[in-house]
């Protein structure tokens, strides 16, 4: 199967994901409904964005019980590699796979624009395309986007270097002005412990062709593409912690 996309009632970013990998990166993808409780034979695992069941009473809260995510959650925590975007970042944040929450926007407005992300870390299977510091211009559209956590989460993710990205300015300044949401420390998109899972607010897939206006979004998906390919296809998703090549085992703690 290679790449699992995992559609909920309400996605709306699944077919994005999808084209951005199986067309413009070239790596299989296959969808896979909320119903499922398997994912198959899949290498990897994308919850895409989107209003999984209406956003109704909280963003991702509904979508955290649905039939696939058992088996999204044990493959997160046997090392397999899970990118969560927008909707989907709430998601993995719901199911404790990711520490802190999403909460609505400080403007308490939908925002939906081109922002301006710090990659922060080069340092995982998604990231390693980037170079730590590059800005990236990526799209948003979120009105939960805000992300919270207590000081010692927060400090804890700064200082084991799991902040993925951060939202700056032109200049690469972490300004209030440009926070879209409000998020605590102006993080953009996180990392669990053992690195195999990322959850990210701005949408990447939305920014991997020169038509769409930006391909600051592309090194992601590539990122994950070398990853697979460096593990070979008869690899088994648990061994896949870093985008080295490595291929060495790892405990994955899913927190």
């Amino acid at each position: 199967m290679g790449v699992a996309v995992v559609t909920f009632p309400g996605s709306n970013c699944d077919y994005d994901c999808y084209k951005a990998l199986r067309e413009v990166v070239g790596v299989e993808a296959s969808f896979v409904w909320h119903r499922e409780r398997s994912l198959g034979d899949a290498r990897a695992v994308v919850l895409p964005g989107g209003f999984s069941y209406g956003d109704h009473l909280r963003a991702g809260a509904i979508a955290r019980f649905s039939p696939v995510m058992e088996a999204v959650i044990e493959f997160a925590a046997a090392g397999g590699p899970v990118l969560g975007i927008c909707n989907g970042f709430q998601i993995l944040c719901e199911a404790g796979v990711l520490p802190g929450a999403l909460v609505r926007n400080d403007s308490r407005q939908f925002r939906g624009e081109t922002v301006r992300v710090r990659v922060e870390t080069s340092d995982s299977l998604f990231t390693r395309d980037y170079e730590p510091g590059r800005i990236l211009r990526l799209p948003i559209a979120h009105g939960e986007g805000g992300y919270v956590a207590d000081e010692a989460t927060l400090d804890r993710l700064e200082a084991e270097g799991r902040v993925a990205f951060r939202y700056v300015d032109a200049r690469g300044r972490t300004t209030p002005e440009a926070n879209p949401n409000g998020s605590a420390r102006g993080i953009a998109g996180i990392l669990n412990e053992a690195r195999n899972v990322l959850g990210l607010m701005p949408h990447p897939e939305r920014a991997v062709e020169a038509v769409l206006g930006s391909t600051d979004g592309l090194p992601l998906f590539t990122s994950l593409a070398r990853a697979l390919e460096a593990n070979g296809r008869g690899a088994p998703a648990a061994r896949l912690r870093r985008g080295d090549g490595a291929g060495e085992a790892v405990e994955a703690v899913v927190r």
